[in-house]
Parts: C-alpha cells; sequence; structure tokens
C-alpha cells in the first residue's frame, strides 16, 4: 500500500469514527474491536513482567488499563515500567501500583483535527476512544490518523555516535570467515546499514566506525554503495577489544558520546536514552534489556554433604542483561591506555573505583536483538524482511 493510500485510509478512518453515533453500521473500521485492539487492553491485577510481555507481542509502547466492564481507568506505558523498574519495584507487582491514573482519552463523535493536535503535542502514538460510559470502543494509533505520510516526530540527538565494528564475529561462522560481520545481509540491507539507519532518524551527523577485522571490505564498500552517511573511521592497527579504539576520540568536540556495538538491534528511542543520561547526571549509561529464564528442571537445594533442603520445580528467573549500547561522558576516555586491549567492562571498572556513576536505562526483551546469535539473526530477517 502507497504512503498515500495509507493516508487516505488514516482519514476515511477518523471521519468514520468521528461520525460513530450516526453512521456506525456503515462504518466497516473500528466498530468492533478486533484481536489486536482487544489486546491493547490490561486489567489492573496483570503484574508489571505480564504487561511488559504483553506490549512487546502486541507490538506497542503503552497499554490501557480496564475494568471488568471495559472502563477505561488508565495507562501503562514503557516509560512507566522502566520508572517502576528503576525505584526498584518488583516485576511481580501488579501494575495498579505504577499505571497512569490520568490518561488521554477522547470521546465517541471527536473532532479528527483535535486527536491530530493532541497526538503532535504530547507526542503520544496511542489514544482510547470511549463511549459515554468511558468503555474503551477503538484505540487510535498514529497510522490511523496520519498514515505514513507523517512520521512520528523524534527528539533530535546532538552527540556523536560510534559503531565498535571490528571484530571478528566468530558467533556467526561460517558466514563472517567470508564476509566482515558488519556486512552481513538482512533483507537488503547489511547489518551496519540498519544500525546507522536509525541512528540517522534521530538526526545524527557524526558517525564513527571502529574497524579492524576485513577493514577494507568495510571501507571498499561504502566507497561503491550510494550512501547518505558521513563517516569516520577509527582504524585499530590490532584488536584493542570493545572500548579500546574510543581513545581515539578523547579530543573530540563535546561532552558526551554514544557507543554501539555493530551485532545489536535497539529498537527504542534513542533520544529518551540519551536525555536520561543527561538527567541522571550518569558517566556512563548502560542499555540494559530484560530477560526471562525459566529452568526447564527442579532445583535441588542441599547443605552438610549432601542433606536436600528443598526442591524448587522450574523456577523462575529475571536479568537485566547489557546490549551492548552506552552513552559515555568523553572524560571517562582518559582511564583507556594507548594501543592495549581494553574492554567496556574494564572502563566501567574504572570509573566505578573513582566513585563515578554507572546507570542502566532498561528496555524490555523484545526491544533488543542480538544479530550475533544465530535465533536472533533468523529473527531479525523475520522482522525486516516484510
Amino acid at each position: 500500500m502507497s504512503s498515500m493510500e495509507d493516508g487516505r485510509r488514516g482519514k476515511k478512518y477518523l471521519e468514520c469514527l468521528g461520525a460513530f453515533g450516526k453512521n456506525e453500521k456503515q462504518c466497516k473500521i473500528g466498530v468492533v474491536m478486533d484481536k489486536k485492539q482487544k489486546s491493547l487492553l490490561i486489567f489492573e491485577n496483570i503484574s508489571i513482567r505480564d504487561a511488559m510481555r504483553q506490549m512487546s507481542q502486541v507490538g506497542e509502547r503503552v497499554l490501557f488499563v480496564v475494568n471488568q466492564k471495559n472502563q477505561l481507568l488508565g495507562s501503562i506505558s514503557a516509560g512507566d515500567t522502566r520508572r517502576w523498574i528503576l525505584a526498584n519495584g518488583s516485576l511481580k507487582e501488579k501494575i495498579e501500583k505504577a499505571y497512569n491514573k490520568n490518561p488521554i482519552f477522547v470521546e465517541k463523535g471527536f473532532n479528527p483535527d483535535t486527536v491530530k493536535q493532541i497526538m503532535l503535542k504530547e507526542k503520544i502514538e496511542g489514544i482510547p476512544v470511549v463511549d459515554s460510559n468511558r468503555v474503551v470502543i477503538e484505540v487510535l494509533f498514529w497510522m490511523n490518523v496520519f498514515g505514513r505520510e507523517i512520521s512520528i516526530p523524534k527528539g533530535k540527538i546532538n552527540i556523536p555516535v560510534v559503531i565498535m565494528a571490528g571484530g571478528k564475529g566468530t558467533r556467526l561462522d561460517p558466514f563472517t570467515k567470508v564476509l566482515p560481520k558488519p556486512l552481513i545481509p538482512i533483507a537488503d540491507k547489511t547489518i551496519i546499514e540498519i544500525i546507522m539507519d536509525k541512528f540517522v532518524q534521530y538526526g545524527v551527523k557524526e558517525l564513527y566506525l571502529s574497524i579492524n577485522h576485513k577493514s577494507r571490505m568495510i571501507k571498499a564498500y561504502f566507497e561503491e554503495v550510494p550512501s547518505h552517511y558521513k563517516i569516520r573511521y577509527l582504524e585499530e592497527n590490532k584488536p584493542l577489544g570493545t572500548a579500546g579504539s574510543l581513545r581515539l576520540l578523547k579530543d573530540l568536540s563535546g561532552d558526551s558520546l554514544l557507543v554501539s556495538n555493530c551485532d545489536i538491534i535497539i529498537e527504542s528511542d534513542y533520544h529518551e536514552i540519551v536525555e536520561f543520561h543527561k538527567a541522571k547526571e550518569n558517566d556512563i549509561t548502560v542499555v540494559g534489556s530484560f530477560r526471562h529464564f525459566t529452568i526447564p528442571y527442579g532445583i535441588c537445594y542441599i547443605q552438610n554433604g549432601g542433606n536436600l533442603i528443598d526442591i524448587q520445580e522450574k523456577p523462575e528467573y529475571d536479568y537485566l542483561v547489557n546490549t551492548g549500547m552506552y552513552v559515555l561522558q568523553k572524560e571517562v576516555l582518559r582511564h583507556i591506555p594507548k594501543n592495549k586491549i581494553f574492554n567496556m567492562t574494564d572502563l566501567i571498572k574504572c570509573v566505578k573505583s573513582e566513585n563515578g556513576k554507572v546507570g542502566v536505562f532498561p528496555i524490555d526483551e523484545k526491544s533488543w536483538i542480538d544479530i550475533g546469535e544465530w535465533e536472533e539473526y533468523r529473527r531479525a530477517i523475520r522482522l525486516f524482511d516484510r
């Protein structure tokens, strides 16, 4: 479907919904909530973990809290769950302690222009439509309202971005015996182009690639392919680990930079990540993704040479996993030694040893794709080859 057709469809959708009371039978779109729309609703006795999982499954950053009669009580967003987690809240707690009880909504018979103004002003992706009893009858999303003609406004990132592209990518053997990992294809683009495209959306103008393994192939690729990227290279004469080459940027202008591995795709708001880093006054911010693990066995707990204390059947654990994306204050680069292997974990230890502040920006598990793992690489192909 073309962007023009999407725009017409969005306009028709709004006109139809706005006329609800009079032309309900004639409106073929949105009269009855379909399965996807119903999955945007959630009860307040659901856990934080399950709310995060539901957001991931429906592919939206917000859900709407309702009672048994589908009456709107509030909303819970990715930002709400993040604030709960950073306040040391348990993922097992119910969302009733974390959700926003004053949601933005519109009533049946709304003015379509009003919806557009609200979305643009508040930069929100979804607005529920309610009837006179506050029952949710529809949820309007950006695509319904604007089509593809206007994208959701993104805040600008006015800091340099470094993509660490010097590794051998041994986890993707045998592909990486032939191609450097950054040039592995996903759909009709390479991994590195997909990553760079995401940064360009936020107005990033300074893109640095740290290269070593098969570096000439990477440079040759970008010399041959028409590109709107402005790339500068940090060339390692030998492998320097996940942070070693950043020493070359110690004289960079500005006070911070964003660093990303070249085998990860982060589906999150990069501007929000940078603003979080600034607001917390962190020296380093690590982007961490939740991972939920279930041990498929009963776990035995013993003491005194083999006496069984307890057996816990199929225990579940939640961990925040380092994704490989960071925001750094330029000042921390002074810790990186010259021409030596030095990893990001080493840099974090150095900063913490001097009482520096290292924070974590949590994202949900579906917002991180580790392309260096075969199964995740296959998932990325499925996502981008649509």
